[in-house]
């Protein structure tokens, strides 16, 4: 999604910070709007920006650290996690944010959020996907996300899950 910026919003994400750094939006939703309506940026380019533009001045290591601050038993799994991810290619994005991290590669196909002390929502944008036990309905991620599975412990990151963000990734091409 990065690299496909200049091409599709006329500007480098640099171009887009700078811009940026002149204004004061007292809220996320605000500065989105203004990107969408003065210049026509659509929506997940608009948020992709606002986000990677506020984090600047925070580490993204400081970010998953205060994510997982009192679900420190929950970090394996992150880890493991983006282990995993970054084993598919070297064209994986990696951008925390407060409560979650997106994994983009084209654009976002899963998003990891700890979702509580013991378990870490893991949401998929796998389109045409029957619903099973395991990969359920995409809850609290809307239109984020097509699907999510819960994952409380390393053991369940098995063969089935990284088929299914094996299939995410090649399908977000």
């Amino acid at each position: 999604m990065i690299d496909n910026m200049p091409e599709k919003t006329g500007k480098s994400l640099d171009e887009w910070k700078h811009l940026l750094q002149g204004k004061s939006f007292s809220k996320h939703s605000e500065a989105v709007k203004f990107l969408k309506t003065e210049y026509h940026v659509t929506h997940g380019f608009a948020n992709t920006i606002v986000t990677l533009s506020k984090e600047e001045n925070t580490l993204e290591a400081d970010l998953v650290e205060l994510q997982y601050k009192g679900k420190e038993n929950l970090k394996p799994v992150f880890t493991e996690l983006i282990s995993f991810v970054t084993s598919l290619g070297t064209d994986v994005t990696i951008v925390p944010k407060k409560g979650s991290v997106s994994i983009i590669r084209k654009r976002q196909f899963i998003l990891i959020k700890p979702s509580t002390k013991t378990r870490i929502d893991l949401g998929f944008k796998l389109k045409d996907k029957p619903i099973t036990s395991r990969l359920e309905n995409s809850g609290p991620f809307g239109t984020m996300c097509t699907h999510r599975v819960r994952i409380s412990e390393v053991a369940e990151i098995d063969s089935e899950l990284k088929g299914w963000i094996k299939e995410a990734y090649e399908k977000s091409t």
